[in-house]
C-alpha cells in the first residue's frame, strides 16, 4: 500500500494570503478508496481502542469498529475563519482534524458507549446527532475547525498553521469548557506527569460557563481548562468524566525501541481514546494496531464541506471512513505523540504521584527517561513501564 501511496501523494502549499506560511504537508486526494490495502491474514490479534479481535473470523465486526469512529478529514468551500479567513484547510488542518477524531471519541463513549455502532442510512440516537453537530465546518460549533483555528491564536498559531500535538491538546481543553451537555473535565498532564490532587480538584469543581458566546479573555488563569479557585463549597460534586490528554515524546528524531510495546499497551486498555501523531507535517489518528503496524484514520482526503439546514439531519456518510483504515509502522512514527484516555484508569506509562514533585521546576528533567520506575507518590516524573 505504501507504495502505491507515495507514487500518488502531492505536497501542497496554501496559496490563501490569510495563510500564515504553514510548511508543506501530504495530501492523498487522487488515491481512490478502491486501493486501500485489507487486513493480512494472520493470526495475531487485531486492538481498536480497548477492543480485541481475531482478522481470521471477525473482519466484518472490526470494520464496523472502524467505520463507527467519526471521521474528520479537510474540508473546502466552507464559511471563512474568522469571517475574512482560509475557506479550506487542504495542507494545514490535518492535525486539528485528528484532534477533532480523538475528542469526538471522547464524546462518543460519554453519549453513546464504546459499543455503540453506525450503521449507514440507518436513524441514529439524537445523542449521536448533538456529538457531530459539536464538530461542523462553522462558527458556532463547539469544535469546529473555526474554533480550534481561532483558539490556537492563544497558543502562538497564527490560523492557517501548522499544529503539534501538544498545541492541539491545549486548545481542545480550553474548547471543552464551553461544552456544559457533555461535562467533561479535561486535563494536560505536561512535564509527563499527572498528579492526583489536581485530577480530584477538576473532576469535582463545577462547570465556570453555561455557553460558547464568548472565550473568557483570562485564559491563562485557568487550571486545564477550569477557574483555580472552583470548589464545591462543602457540598457533595459529582465526579465528572475525565478526559486525559499526555503530550509526549518517545525519542529525539525516532521512536525509541523500549517504548513500542508499551505504546501497543496503550490501545489495549478499555479507557483508551487513541492516539494522534504521524510523520512530519502529516498527522493521522491511530485507533489500533496489528503486529508491529499501527491502525490509523487519515485526514488527508479532501471533501465539501457540509450543507446543513435548521431541524434537517446532518448528512453524514462523508463522516465515516468505508474503507480498510490505513496502515504504518511503529518505527516510521514521528516520537511526538498524544494520548488520551477517558475516565483516567491505569497508566503503564506514567506514574501518578499525589503531589506536584519539586523537579519539575527544574529545566533539564529528562522527558520519559528509561531509568528504573518508582513507586506512585515518589519524587520523579514518568517512567517508562
Amino acid at each position: 500500500m505504501a507504495s502505491r501511496q507515495q507514487e500518488r501523494l502531492q505536497e501542497v502549499v496554501p496559496r490563501s494570503s490569510q495563510l500564515a506560511n504553514p510548511p508543506a504537508t501530504l495530501t492523498y486526494d487522487t488515491l481512490r478508496f478502491a486501493e486501500f490495502e485489507d487486513f493480512p491474514e494472520t493470526s495475531e490479534p487485531v486492538w481498536i481502542l480497548g477492543k480485541k479481535y481475531s482478522v481470521l473470523t471477525e473482519k466484518d465486526a472490526i470494520l464496523a469498529d472502524v467505520t463507527s469512529r467519526l471521521w474528520f478529514t479537510y474540508r473546502k468551500n466552507f464559511p471563512a475563519i474568522g469571517g475574512t479567513g482560509p475557506t479550506s484547510d487542504t495542507g494545514w488542518g490535518c492535525m486539528l482534524r485528528c484532534g477533532q477524531m480523538i475528542f469526538a471519541q471522547a464524546l462518543v463513549c460519554r453519549h453513546l458507549g464504546r459499543d455503540w455502532r453506525w450503521t449507514q442510512r440507518k436513524r441514529q440516537p439524537d445523542s449521536y446527532s448533538s456529538v457531530l453537530q459539536a464538530f461542523l465546518d462553522r462558527k458556532d460549533s463547539c469544535y469546529s475547525i473555526h474554533q480550534i483555528a481561532q483558539m490556537g491564536v492563544g497558543e502562538g498559531k497564527s490560523i492557517g498553521q501548522w499544529y503539534g500535538p501538544n498545541t492541539v491538546a491545549q486548545v481542545l481543553k480550553k474548547l471543552a469548557v464551553f461544552d456544559t451537555w457533555s461535562a467533561l473535565a479535561v486535563h494536560v498532564a505536561m512535564d509527563n506527569t499527572v498528579v492526583m490532587a489536581d485530577i480530584r480538584r477538576l473532576c469535582r469543581s463545577g462547570l465556570p460557563c453555561a455557553g460558547a458566546e464568548a472565550f473568557p479573555a483570562d485564559s491563562e488563569r485557568h487550571c486545564n481548562g477550569f477557574p483555580a479557585g472552583a470548589e464545591d463549597g462543602g457540598r457533595a460534586v459529582p465526579w465528572r468524566p475525565l478526559v486525559l490528554l499526555i503530550p509526549l515524546r518517545l525519542g529525539l528524531a525516532d521512536v525509541n525501541a523500549a517504548y513500542a510495546g508499551t505504546l501497543k499497551h496503550c490501545f489495549r486498555m478499555p479507557q483508551s481514546l487513541g492516539v494522534i501523531g504521524g510523520k512530519p507535517n502529516s498527522a493521522h489518528y491511530f485507533i489500533g494496531y496489528i503486529g508491529d503496524e499501527l491502525i490509523y484514520l487519515d485526514p488527508h482526503t479532501t471533501q465539501p464541506a457540509v450543507a446543513t439546514a435548521d431541524r434537517c439531519p446532518v448528512p453524514d456518510e462523508s463522516f465515516h471512513c468505508q474503507h480498510p483504515p490505513g496502515r504504518m509502522s511503529i518505527a516510521e512514527l514521528d516520537p511526538s505523540i498524544a494520548v488520551l484516555s477517558l475516565l483516567g484508569g491505569a497508566l503503564p506509562m506514567f506514574e501518578l504521584v499525589e503531589q506536584q514533585p519539586s523537579h519539575l521546576a527544574c529545566p533539564d528533567v529528562l522527558n520519559l527517561s528509561l531509568g528504573e520506575s518508582r513507586r506512585p507518590g515518589s519524587q520523579a516524573g514518568v517512567q517508562s513501564a
